[in-house]
């Protein structure tokens, strides 16, 4: 809870608006300096030689009681202000809490010793009347202190009184206290607080921060270069900042003394640093955190005595660290893919690489790398304080493998093998799969049914890859079909009407009679018997012959059975007119003697094996009626049905 509060006036000692005499030049270290501690709740009593009150043990002290409290609330039905923190703001700060006795009385007594004699020490405390102006009809009792420095026999050596401590609106602290000299020979004081109101109501304060000081002329040290009083630095360099201050007339003979402090640990003092110049000198090697410097001023011969000094304000220089960068992304890639490097930890970047390249944001970016690509790329960063660092990643690019086959397209028969061979790699990888021996060699063997794009990867030893295709091309044998068979009735001239589809290098019919036009898809011939014509494809490349045929069946005419013997004896088993396949549109329809029709014959059907839905039918006869439908004689007859 120590709080440094310095006003500056044009002379070297001056009065505050509270009419407070406070030292306005440099200050020591406290030589005594009560901050009540901190923690939450209610503190611990005070030295019982130090206060004449009593301690109360929670918060609302009444009458000549005292309490130590963070915080206050709610006291007297609310007629003291709250308080939520200490005079620094700080919420876990504590703070004396007094609701004065009736009769004026000490409420603070301390010795200090080791004093230097013919010396300015300032005595102070932040005190606040906690008690509201509307409280107390508004015109309760006001602390009235009075501040006493004496010797230890009790001879006074000076006092300041604090008048009346007007309530405010709200709390507000103020710091009251004097300065004085210590008389010759004298190096042991005696500090006092005295409450010279009565008590009743009103006469209630707040104190924190009791100070017992050093006090002389106002030091000043600045920074030589900047005359400012603060220094960003980085790591790792060799730097030397150079101090100077400035003191006010006060000492007869001062002598100076520049002290140093690391990461907030205790001033020590730098050997040999005597002037009121000091140059701060930093190394490579120097730890990084917050060096602060500042000069002890005391009289001649008591320089080795700590409560004489004063000591100026602090000079800061703070060691920053260099940023931490890191580069992420794929540093062993191959030609033609990107170089995509990534850079963090600090807020400017500047690139540097190989074959030219620069850039001054965080990403390094060759969006098609080749060779000339390969090497070191550098970012320089810089952080926000100007501390720079380098970091380097090395690239290296790989050739890219060239994928080729043997051969370009091929072509080969339906189901025949033939080999493949892939180079340029280390590694091979074929797709699809369809009738392939194996994916992952070089030289596999194909046996396609249809033509198809096999594509193989190729990868180097480094990883790259290409791809590249062959097509094989498979010869379909060519569909053939001779025709529909055909019946001719007497000695007549057939035409074949042969088709061919899909590819080949020839065709031709044969047969066991001469054919008029052979090498054409629909020849004729003279038929004077049953004879079957053999239409012959040659697919292309030798790759297989196909051919098919066409009967052609010759009748006198229509000749129709008058009995069959349906017995499955594998003789005369059906009723057939054969010849009705000449006439494709014919009509046969057969009863029993019932009149019931159990055969039908046509296009498709014209064989009757004897059954009717499946059913054998009776020996007897059997009525035909047959029109053969262009127009000539409609035959009817009867056919017999033996068993």
């Amino acid at each position: 809870m120590r709080a440094v509060f310095i006003f500056y006036c044009l002379s070297f000692f001056c009065f505050t608006k509270s009419q407070a005499q406070l030292c306005t030049g440099s200050l020591g270290d406290p030589i005594v300096n009560i901050t009540f501690g901190s923690g939450s709740g209610t503190g611990t009593a005070l030295g019982a030689a130090t206060t004449s009150y009593n301690f109360f043990g929670s918060d609302c002290p009444t009458d000549g009681n005292y309490t130590v409290r963070a915080n206050t609330n709610g006291c007297f039905s609310s007629t003291w202000h709250a308080l939520t923190a200490d005079h620094t703001g700080n919420a876990n700060g504590y703070f004396m809490l007094i609701n004065a006795s009736n009769l004026p009385s000490d409420f603070y007594i301390d010795t200090v010793r080791n004093l230097c004699s013919n010396s300015t020490y300032e005595f102070a405390a932040w005190i606040l009347n906690i008690l509201k102006t509307t409280s107390c009809g508004g015109n309760g009792n006001k602390p009235n202190i009075t501040f006493s420095i004496e010797k230890t026999d009790g001879t006074l050596i000076q006092s300041y009184n604090t008048n009346d401590i007007l309530a405010t609106a709200n709390p507000t602290w103020v710091q009251h206290g004097f300065f004085f000299t210590t008389p010759a020979g004298v190096s042991n004081v005696v500090l006092r607080m005295r409450n010279n109101a009565p008590g009743g109501c009103g006469n209630d304060l707040a104190l924190d921060d009791i100070t017992f000081r050093r006090c002389g002329p106002l030091v000043a040290p600045v920074i030589s270069s900047s005359n400012t009083s603060t220094a960003n630095i980085c790591e790792g360099i060799v730097q030397n900042i150079g101090i100077t201050a400035t003191v006010s007339s006060g000492f007869t003979s001062p002598e100076y003394q520049w002290q140093q402090s690391f990461n907030g640990n205790a001033f020590t003092d730098i050997v040999g640093a005597y002037g009121l110049n000091f140059t701060a000198n930093f190394l490579p090697t120097s730890p990084i955190g917050i060096y602060k410097y500042r000069l002890a001023i005391s009289e001649q011969g008591t320089s080795a005595v700590l409560t004489c000094r004063i000591l100026s304000e602090p000079i800061t220089i703070t060691i920053n660290p260099k940023p931490i960068i890191d580069i992420t992304g794929e540093v062993n890639i191959c030609a033609g893919q990107k170089i995509l490097l990534t850079a963090s930890g600090t807020t400017s970047y500047n690139w540097n690489g190989p074959n030219g390249f620069t850039s001054n944001i965080d990403i390094a970016n060759v969006p098609i790398a080749n060779i000339i690509h390969a090497g070191t790329y550098t970012v320089t960063g810089q952080n926000a304080f100007g501390c720079q660092a380098t970091v380097s990643k090395l690239v290296v690019i790989n050739p890219k493998p060239t994928a080729s086959v043997s051969f370009s397209d091929t072509t080969i028969c339906k189901n025949i093998a033939v080999n493949l061979l892939a180079n340029g790699g280390g590694t091979y990888n074929w797709f699809p799969a369809s009738n392939m021996s194996s994916t992952n060699i070089a030289n596999p063997t194909v046996t396609a049914t249809q033509t198809i794009l096999y594509n193989v990867e190729v990868t180097s030893l480094s990883g790259c890859k290409d791809t590249t295709s062959v097509q094989v091309n498979v010869v379909k044998l060519p569909e053939v079909d001779a025709g529909p068979d055909q019946v001719l009735i007497g000695n007549s001239t057939v035409q074949l009407n042969g088709t061919i589809s899909g590819s080949y290098d020839n065709y031709f019919w044969t047969s066991s009679i001469p054919l008029v036009n052979q090498n054409t898809l629909n020849p004729t011939a003279q038929v004077l018997a049953e004879t079957k014509f053999y239409l012959t494809a040659n697919g292309l490349r030798n790759c297989g012959v196909v051919l098919d045929s066409v009967l052609v069946s010759v009748f006198a005419g229509i000749f129709i059975p008058n009995v069959f013997t349906p017995n499955a004896d594998g003789k005369n088993d059906t009723w057939n007119i054969a010849s009705l396949r000449a006439y494709p549109n014919h009509e046969l329809r057969v009863y029993n003697r019932y009149g019931q029709v159990v055969f039908e014959s046509n296009a498709n059907l014209n064989n009757w094996d004897g059954k009717y839905k499946g059913e054998l039918q009776p020996t007897g006869s059997y009525i035909y009626i047959l029109d053969l439908k262009n127009g000539t004689t409609i035959y009817k007859g009867t056919v017999l049905l033996v068993r």
